[in-house]
């Protein structure tokens, strides 16, 4: 079997392309101004530079190795980057997916029995003010899309084209719709920030190690990125060709639960500073996704628990300082 994982450069297609090729599995990984560093990952696994925006790119690709999996992550990402580059933003993520499925169509025409299955990674930022309306309920799929931003949008019109190309071509389409993932290499989340300022203030060994957070009250659902991977791997598998399945994590954290993690691991007490630029006006809600069609109809189940999460994420840190220093 081969599978074709774009966007190998962030933290999520990374990890994917690691895995699969640990199990033997041919991997075909793209990127594009990579969000890892590269170094990390495996010289054995085949990496291509590939920017989706421009078809000709990964219609190539796909034609040379007629992947029997397609995992579309390749993305604009930041919602917060598009608000500054909407067009960048909307070429990236809708016209990277148009280009995927329209190669696909193409391949047919000689080889009307390539029939790969196509996972899109979409965003629970479709919701955007569905979410906000909500009373802290889990949200299920069926919930109206409000997108806040361009980036929310962006994920919306490649869900809708997903489902376009699933209806109108009989493209084995699946959309993801993706909740908050953290792990080691990703980069600003409070996860990822308090680990690695952690790890700062260890090296620097300071008799009072000192950590800026904002509010420490609120909580979030959080999710490991081998959860994640482990879900979509079982929607290539066993998820129904056209549908939509929330990925989330059923477990809500505190920030201060992160912050005792940490502590616990490293043995170190934190003396907290309130940092006012951390701090919002108002905090998100809660956000959680209904994860019981995902459940249901591929068997997955979250197993990484926080702990696990923030002990890679520290061990990942330390490994990064010493590499630093050598």
């Amino acid at each position: 079997m081969a599978v074709l994982i774009t966007g190998a450069g962030g933290m999520v297609g990374s990890h994917m392309a690691e895995i699969m090729f640990r199990e033997g599995i041919e991997v075909i990984g793209t990127y594009y101004k990579p969000t890892v560093d590269m170094c990390e990952i495996s010289n054995d696994i085949k990496m291509i530079e590939c920017d989706v925006r421009y078809p000709k790119n990964i219609e190539k690709i796909i034609k040379h190795y007629m992947p029997d999996q397609i995992y579309h992550l390749a993305a604009q990402s930041y919602p917060t980057v598009s608000w500054d580059k909407p067009y960048e933003t909307m070429d990236i993520n809708i016209g990277g997916t148009i280009a995927v499925f329209e190669t696909i169509k193409e391949i047919r025409k000689d080889y009307p029995h390539y029939n790969p299955v196509v996972i899109v990674a979409c965003s629970s930022a479709e919701y955007g003010q569905t979410l906000e309306e909500m009373d802290n309920e889990k949200v299920k799929e069926s919930a109206q899309l409000k997108p806040l931003h361009p980036y929310g949008v962006s994920k919306v019109g490649q869900d809708l084209l997903a489902y376009q190309y699933f209806a109108n071509d009989g493209i084995r389409t699946i959309r993801a719709r993706i909740f908050n993932t953290t792990g080691t290499r990703k980069r600003n989340d409070v996860t990822s920030d308090f680990t690695k300022r952690a790890i700062e203030q260890l090296y620097a060994n300071c008799e009072n190690p000192v950590l800026s957070v904002g509010n420490i009250n609120t909580e979030r659902a959080i999710m490991d990125v081998k959860d994640l991977i482990a879900a979509l791997r079982a929607l290539a598998e066993k998820g129904k060709a056209g549908e939509v399945y929330n990925i989330s994590s059923e477990k809500v954290y505190k920030i201060s639960d992160i912050i005792h993690l940490i502590e616990n691991e490293l043995k170190i007490q934190f003396q907290l500073h309130v940092d006012k630029e951390l701090l919002r006006p108002t905090d998100e809600r809660i956000i959680v996704g209904d994860v019981e069609k995902l459940k249901r109809e591929t068997g997955w189940e979250q197993k990484v628990g926080l702990e696990q999460t923030v002990k890679e994420m520290l061990e990942y840190w330390k490994n990064k300082y010493k590499k630093q220093g050598a």
